[in-house]
């Protein structure tokens, strides 16, 4: 069947992944040690990226269980994701080119709403359709947010190439029928996209 859609994720892929940056970010200006911000983030960073609860409820939770002050920023996460962004140039390069050629072009990301605000400021514009799992309330690898996808491109499972740095999140795209890259460079995807048989004409 055809390729008619190309579904990327943003931490990773898109982008270096951020989360080492946001940890030492925050960690700094709470002035703890990052193993113990990791630790106590990670016990609500699914509800968080859920959009469950607001970033100030997570400061609350963090806070109490850390014993340190609340950040009185007005965002703590917007500004540790803004220091910590980092473009992959040849990633949304790609990316606009699969849309110069007519493939429809996907973002699946589970992403906290901070972030989310970030990335509405960078005004891309070469996606398609964005999908965040912090607006949906679920998050990949759950079969749902795939579906959401999908159907906002109007493309079946077949008709889509999932792109991500997971694999779990790429064996939930597989689960649907889904044809996946586990990314690893630019020049590996590339040639796998290649492989699959989707042209780019310069």
């Amino acid at each position: 069947m055809m390729i008619k859609a190309v579904i990327f994720d943003w931490g990773g892929v898109l982008i270096d992944l951020p989360t080492n940056g946001i940890l030492s970010y925050c960690s700094n200006e709470l002035k703890v040690s990052k193993k113990d911000l990791n630790d106590s983030l990670s016990n609500h960073l699914d509800d968080f990226q859920k959009g469950k609860i607001k970033e100030k409820n997570l400061w609350d939770k963090v806070c109490k269980e850390l014993n340190v002050q609340k950040p009185k920023n007005i965002s703590l996460w917007y500004e540790a994701f803004e220091s910590a962004y980092s473009p992959k140039k040849d990633m949304f390069l790609l990316t606009s080119k699969l849309k110069d050629n007519y493939y429809k072009t996907g973002l699946l990301s589970n992403t906290e709403m901070p972030a989310l605000d970030y990335f509405k400021k960078q005004n891309y514009d070469m996606f398609d359709v964005e999908v965040f799992s912090c607006e949906e309330g679920i998050a990949k690898p759950e079969r749902r947010i795939y579906d959401i996808m999908l159907s906002r491109l109007y493309v079946s499972p077949q008709e889509a190439v999932f792109i991500d740095d997971r694999p779990l999140f790429i064996a939930g795209a597989r689960k649907l029928g889904m044809n996946t890259i586990l990314f690893s460079s630019p020049y590996q995807v590339k040639k796998e996209l290649k492989n699959l048989n989707i042209k780019l004409k310069n």
